[in-house]
């Protein structure tokens, strides 16, 4: 446990060094220090724990083979690498059930939002900060899928308009709009709830 403790220390990049010379406390601090980031993303998605717990072990074993294979080149963005598989296991099991909820591109959004005034800092962080809190994890529910799944992948996964696009196959402007409406909603909701948050 010397050497685990020793690990804590590095960087992510650095762990994932020292697991390809070998060392395998590389990859199990590596784990560790993202389990609860990643698990709780697939639950809040999924909403099942039994299956969350399956796809977070087949997340693991994909770093794993992936990082083995050469396949990892995103220096110092190993978490959101690793959110992107775990996103992209859970696209594949609900095409495989045949539950995947496919969403047009809405015509009405592709102009409006085609503006810097909806870039991430004026809009987004007015409402969502990186440190959300339990009563905002529970209003995020009760947004249509589609806005939040956009909540979702950017502030529990940290990927940026131009990722989801790519994962949900949409443009970036309506990711844009998902995310725009996502927080009037989310205004809405906490105005009738009366709920109190710390938003700046």
């Amino acid at each position: 446990m010397v050497v685990q403790a020793h690990m804590t220390k590095k960087s992510d990049q650095e762990l994932v060094q020292r697991f390809l010379k070998g060392e395998q406390a590389g990859i199990e601090e590596l784990i560790n220090r993202h389990k609860d980031k990643v698990y709780t993303y697939i639950l809040l998605i999924v909403k099942n724990q039994q299956l969350a717990e399956d796809i977070f072990q087949d997340t693991f074993i994909k770093v794993i083979k992936s990082l083995l294979n050469g396949k990892y080149r995103e220096n110092g963005r190993f978490a959101s690498w690793v959110i992107r598989i775990a996103h992209n296991l859970i696209i594949d099991h609900f095409r495989k059930q045949k539950q995947v909820n496919t969403f047009s591109n809405d015509d009405y959004e592709s102009d409006i939002f085609n503006s810097r005034k909806f870039s991430e800092k004026n809009v987004e962080d007015t409402i969502i900060q990186d440190q959300i809190t339990t009563d905002v994890r529970m209003l995020i529910d009760e947004l249509p899928e589609e806005q939040k799944q956009v909540i979702l992948m950017r502030h529990y996964g940290g990927l940026s308009f131009k990722e989801i696009a790519e994962q949900t196959n949409v443009s970036i402007n309506t990711a844009l709009g998902r995310m725009r409406y996502a927080l009037i909603n989310l205004r809405k909701i906490i105005e009738r709830k009366r709920i109190n948050l710390t938003i700046n």
